[in-house]
């Protein structure tokens, strides 16, 4: 736990291609289940163009989803059932501001086995439920850095769980 409360990985991940990306979201999903499925909630941070929807990507092809996985910039919610989860893929990009949620049906999702992926949820703060996970990623010199916090216990085991994952250890340095 850092200050904050939250429990995070030290300091940041850094992910030099999309591969690592990709791994990363793969391991987040990984975790997700080895911690026992049921709901959850990850947002997901960063600029245009950061990494955000390759990660959801490779998590939700983890998890058993088959076919296309479209950004749902414009369609602003899509949703997977895999191996009987409900994954909820939220881009709220386009919204002006948490009022716009309402409209979105998302409270259909609440509890059970049903994961929230949400990219943008700045764009709704007072509106969405709190994360469990809280992704941020960021251009670096090196190509993308990753920061993770949880800002709940459920998060928190999630990220113990990653920590252990070794698939993680081509593309992250500081994982051991």
């Amino acid at each position: 736990m850092n200050d904050s409360g939250m429990t995070d990985l030290p300091p940041d991940l850094t992910l030099p291609d999309a591969s690592a990306t990709e791994a990363l979201g793969a391991a987040l999903a990984r975790a997700y289940v080895a911690s026992g499925r049921g709901s959850g909630i990850v947002y997901w941070n960063g600029e245009l163009g950061a990494g955000k929807t390759t990660c959801v990507r490779s998590a939700l092809r983890t998890l058993g989803v088959d076919g296309p996985i479209r950004s749902p910039t414009y369609t602003l919610v899509a949703v997977y059932e895999p191996d009987g989860i409900t994954c909820v893929h939220v881009d709220l990009y386009r919204l002006k501001g948490p009022a716009d949620i309402e409209e979105l049906g998302l409270r259909d999702y609440l509890g059970g086995d049903c994961l929230w992926l949400v990219e943008w949820p700045e764009k709704g703060a007072t509106v969405l439920p709190s994360a469990d996970l809280d992704v941020t990623l960021r251009y670096t010199a090196q190509g993308r850095q990753a920061r993770l916090a949880a800002p709940s216990a459920r998060g928190g085991a999630w990220l113990n769980l990653l920590l252990r994952d070794t698939s993680l250890a081509p593309y992250v340095s500081n994982l051991t």
